[in-house]
């Protein structure tokens, strides 16, 4: 039995030993992309931190490790830190992440300011070239922040950009609702009408659209509009503008619908 107890004893320290030859490896001596691309993979977790810290140390000016480490601190609202990482990558490579901070400070922070000197300065960075800060056309999201900054004259001007920079058939259907949105708080009603017809013409399933203009139709008096609207927004709601990370600013509820239906 004491012979079973020592060769146990040996297999678990034999174990130990290659389980902390394996971590120093990693964390330590493997080539730096494949430790990159590692943590990378386990974004979030602690072990995958303190690769990148190691990584950092090793490597200061490597702009993607700054990047990478700060997505899961400002995946879980963890900003003042995430930011610090985030400025970082951006002061060593600022064409390659200007774009990526506009886009947070727009969509989580709500800094509609900085958002936009972050676009501008990307774009003064990159002339003759439309950007795409995290796949979303530059003056989509310009517009967006305008319209945040209650601004409707200068969004609908960079919304309009939008839709031409990538032609009608193809650009975000929501900057047709937010130009009718701009449109309509600039009391231009038949401008406002207009754009959210162009965006159904583009899906019917629009809600955003046919709650616009059941409000448009009820301004009006035009009160069978505007209950054909709402039937066809609450019809097609699951098809509305949606994501679990952040609420948009022209996210609509069923209770708008409902408050407007009973008024």
């Amino acid at each position: 039995m004491k012979r079973l107890f020592k060769i146990l004893k040996l297999v678990l320290a034999s174990i130990l030993t290659l389980y902390s030859i394996v971590i120093i490896y990693m964390l330590f001596l493997s080539p730096k992309e494949q430790r990159y691309d590692f943590a990378s993979q386990l974004q979030g977790y602690s072990f995958s931190q303190s690769v990148f810290e190691i990584l950092k140390y090793q490597d200061p000016e490597n702009d993607r490790i700054y990047f990478e480490q700060s997505v899961p601190y400002n995946k879980r609202g963890y900003y003042e830190k995430g930011f610090q990482l985030l400025d970082k990558a951006v002061e060593i490579d600022p064409k390659m992440h200007l774009g990526y901070r506009g886009y947070m400070k727009l969509r989580f922070l709500r800094d509609f300011e900085g958002a936009l000197k972050d676009f501008n300065k990307l774009d003064s960075l990159t002339p003759n070239v439309i950007d795409s800060p995290w796949g979303e056309d530059i003056d989509f999201l310009r517009g967006e922040a305008y319209f945040g900054l209650e601004n409707y004259e200068k969004s609908i001007i960079h919304f309009k950009r939008s839709i031409e920079n990538q032609g009608e058939g193809w650009a975000d259907i929501q900057a047709f609702v937010y130009t009718g949105l701009a449109e309509h708080e600039l009391g231009n009603l038949e401008e406002a009408k207009k754009y959210f017809e162009n965006a159904l013409n583009q899906s019917k399933y629009t809600v955003e659209a046919h709650l616009g203009l059941a409000k448009l139709y009820k301004e009006n008096g035009e009160l069978e509009k505007s209950e054909s609207h709402l039937d066809k927004a609450q019809k097609y709601f699951s098809y509305k503008r949606n994501d679990s990370y952040n609420e948009y600013l022209n996210e609509i509820y069923k209770s708008d619908i409902t408050s407007l239906r009973n008024s």
